[in-house]
């Protein structure tokens, strides 16, 4: 397996490229083995090759976006706002009929995603904090849309752990070909949060737990009955992976129909991972990252039954958003994956070979903590910045 680590990022000579490439050279490591990733020299790419434009400003700390069939785009605010832009402006009006959320920390109004037949039942799925400062959860609530508000909603799966805090909720959803849907869902938080007695980020571990998993439900909220636990009476059968701590990006690539995943590390160690059915990810007994206040969490970086990350961002860049691009618009991005950046306020166009293993990345700069990045209908690729006055951006390449 290639195994990619990056420490950080060095200026060096301007590439003769469309975008300004980081070329990281992969080492071959065998999951039974410590990794000792090779660090290789980047290179920073430079605004000027990315056409940007400001599609809509005005947005509270948006969070998710998806495009409707007419091409109205429906965009989160963790607040709990769900709005509109129709034609490159931002309706000034929410949508109503929204759940109510907690709204504390990384809580609040998350994921948003369309059901596969929408234009049949024009249901609507949410990704939602719920409860209070000292109980709360991630939930799944199904609506049908009408054009301006959301009628009947359900909840059709809630984690089954309440946690205190504001932190780690996880919350986003990919499809999958059979309409049965993945969702993240995150540890419960950093030290000293703990739940049962002990640090809660241990649940990832758990297979009775929901916290630090990928879920795997159909599109009712019920438990599809070929889920990898389904009839293991230790483990709970909606869960489809673990061992993660807080998954931010989440997509399936429907050419190659691998699921990618981008998780948060502590402090360093944030994770590109190709997700595989019922698989170990290894968080916490396996890990690059270090805690806050500076101790290794794990002296590991590897073990035999763990499945090892195809990137290792050893300084954090805080990836939020994951998308896989099959547009033919701009045909030398087909196949690659670009990753948002929170702390690395980019995005990372990351080049994937055959057998999933990574030839490259490029970083595009942004200027601005990006939250969400997702392909348009129309083959363009759409930004949402994490701020008070977050934006809606438009990029392409130059020429």
């Amino acid at each position: 397996m290639h195994i990619i680590s990056i420490s950080a990022i060095r200026p060096s000579l301007p590439l003769t490229l469309c975008l300004a490439i980081l070329v990281i050279s992969a080492c071959n490591t065998q999951a039974s083995n410590p990794i000792s990733p090779e660090i290789s020299p980047t290179t920073t790419a430079t605004a000027t090759n990315i056409t940007k434009t400001t599609v809509a400003s005005g947005l509270e700390n948006p969070w998710a976006m998806v495009w409707l069939p007419d091409g109205t785009i429906l965009i989160t605010e963790r607040s709990g706002r769900l709005r509109i832009v129709r034609d490159g402006k931002l309706d000034p009006t929410p949508i109503t009929g929204v759940p109510e959320v907690l709204n504390l920390g990384q809580g609040g109004l998350l994921d948003i995603a369309l059901h596969p037949r929408f234009e049949e039942n024009n249901f609507i799925y949410l990704t939602y904090a719920h409860g209070t400062e000292n109980a709360n959860c991630t939930r799944v609530a199904r609506a049908t849309f009408d054009g301006k508000s959301l009628q009947d909603v359900k909840v059709i799966f809630e984690v089954s752990q309440a946690k205190s805090g504001g932190q780690h909720f996880g919350s986003r959803i990919t499809w999958l070909p059979d309409n049965t849907m993945l969702v993240a869902i995150g540890d419960g938080g950093n030290p000293p949060v703990q739940l049962a007695g002990e640090l809660i980020r241990k649940q990832a571990q758990n297979l009775r737990s929901h916290l630090g998993k990928i879920v795997r439900i159909n599109d009712d909220g019920s438990i599809p009955q070929d889920n990898p636990f389904v009839n293991n009476p230790q483990a709970d059968p909606a869960i489809w992976s673990y061992g993660h701590r807080n998954i931010q990006g989440l997509t399936f690539d429907p050419v190659t129909n691998r699921v990618w995943s981008t998780e948060h590390g502590a402090r360093g160690g944030d994770e590109l991972n190709l997700i595989k059915r019922g698989e170990n990810y290894g968080w916490p007994i396996v890990t690059h990252s270090r805690e806050y206040f500076g101790p290794e969490i794990s002296t590991e970086r590897s073990r035999p039954g763990m499945i090892d990350p195809r990137i290792v961002w050893e300084t954090a860049i805080a990836p939020s958003g994951l998308t896989v691009y099959n547009s033919d618009r701009i045909p030398g991005w087909q196949g690659n994956l670009f990753a948002g950046g929170l702390v690395s306020q980019d995005i990372r166009r990351i080049q994937v070979d055959n057998q999933g293993n990574i030839l490259s990345q490029e970083s595009i700069p942004i200027g601005e903590r990006v939250r969400d990045v997702r392909q348009s209908p129309d083959g363009f690729l759409y930004v949402l910045t994490d701020a008070q006055n977050g934006q809606l951006i438009r990029l392409e390449p130059q020429g």
